[in-house]
């Protein structure tokens, strides 16, 4: 895939699903660190107007990267949760 192709890959990718830099990555089998390069920076020069666009998803996910970090760690104890082997209480 062309370097150009792929950012507008990306960028496309990353508006129709609201997606962030790290889904992108897997989607297309690459980095973080190269998705985000290619949207915030290579992507100017090519498309600035979709470059924008991004910009305003990739905002959003940083806004709301706290949510759903406390929703994956509240997931992650319910697992724990219910893994536990119920313990008998010793008289």
């Amino acid at each position: 895939m062309e370097h150009k192709e792929r950012c507008e890959k990306l960028a496309e990718y990353i508006i129709a699903h609201r997606a962030t830099v790290r889904a992108a990555g897997q989607r297309f089998g690459v980095s973080k660190s190269t998705v985000h390069k290619d949207v915030t920076e290579k992507l100017r020069e090519i498309d600035p107007a979709l470059a924008s666009e991004v910009r305003r998803i990739l905002q959003i996910n940083k806004e709301e990267r706290h949510l759903r970090g406390g929703e994956a760690t509240k997931e992650k104890y319910k697992r724990q949760k219910q893994k536990k082997p119920i313990r008998k209480k010793r008289d």
